[in-house]
Order: structure tokens, then sequence, then C-alpha cells
């Protein structure tokens, strides 16, 4: 009698101490996006894609704030040959999935030849970096970023010239700055 007493009493104390995180955890939920949504090819989620470098435009699919920046997912479209310097982002790891072009990905010691259906998978602390390799005609990959951190806030802000006649010393400032 005295055992099923005690048993009965440490659930009882465990219901209660879960019943607040429960509903704190619930909260939480409430914030994230609770329909689903279609953003149709070519289009972005906020309808003003993100112009980065020249020939280069990043559809947001799925936002940071959709996800409560556990994901970030953009399309990018490639007009010209080329990529990214060599980068690291310590705390997120990066997806890239072709649509459409060729593209060489490096990430560590590995360099991969990809094209239309291929993927490639960075983990978070990696150096990598990609190029559209093809002179002719667009490129195109999707991008994930997991979690998100402060890519999406940063590609704002140099789509929208905050980068514009800073001096490289600025510019590198700046992403270690947003922890990019």
């Amino acid at each position: 009698m005295k055992r099923k007493q005690f048993i009965n009493g440490i659930s009882a104390i465990a219901a209660a101490i879960t019943l607040p995180l429960n509903s704190i955890a619930g909260a939480f939920n409430k914030l994230r996006e609770q329909k689903g949504y279609k953003i149709a090819s070519g289009k972005d989620r906020a309808e003003k894609p993100m112009h980065l470098f020249e020939g280069d435009t990043f559809y947001t699919k799925v936002a940071s704030a959709d996800t409560d920046g556990d994901m970030y997912v953009y399309e990018s479209t490639r007009v010209k040959k080329g990529g990214p310097n060599l980068h690291v982002h310590p705390d997120q790891d990066e997806w890239w999935y072709i649509i459409e072009g060729e593209f060489k990905i490096k990430v560590g010691d590995n360099l991969y030849e990809v094209k239309a259906g291929d993927s490639v998978f960075g983990p978070r602390g990696v150096p990598h970096a990609f190029t559209k390799v093809a002179g002719e005609g667009v490129g195109r990959m999707l991008t994930t970023f997991q979690p998100a951190g402060n890519l999406e806030a940063y590609s704002l802000a140099l789509s929208n010239g905050v980068m514009k006649g800073k001096t490289e010393a600025e510019r590198m400032n700046s992403r270690k700055t947003m922890d990019l």
C-alpha cells in the first residue's frame, strides 16, 4: 500500500512540474506560422526579392520568422559565374539543392561538381564556398540554413545597400557582429 501511495505521489509531483512547462512550450509554438502557404516559382515570401551581388537574386521561401529562427530557406538565382568566397557559419548547417545549372561546392577538403537534382550538405563550423560554373544561362539553387541565425537579416541589409561604400574591414566586422 505504501509503495502505491509513493508512486501516486511522485506521479502527481511530476505532473505538477511539467504542466507549467507544457504551457510555456505551447505559448512559444503560437508564435510560429500556424498555416501553410505556397510561394510560386520566381516569387518571394515577402514579395520583395533581395539583390545581393551583381546578377544574384535571393527569393525567400521560408522566412526565419516562420520557424522562430529554426530554419531559413531561399532560392538563389545566379546569372553570372561565381559565388561567395570560402567562409564559415559557426552555428548553422547549410544544405544546397541544385534546381538548374551547374555549380562547384567546396565543403572542407571536398569539392563537389553538382547539377540539377544534386544536393550537398555543409555542417556548421566547416569552411565552404560555392560557385556557378557555367557562363551561359541561369543557375538556381535552393539553400537551407538550420538554425536560421542572422543570414536573412544580413542579406536584407546587403540588398538595401547598407554595405555600399564600406571598407573590407567594416564589411568583415559587420559579418562578425551578426555571427556570420
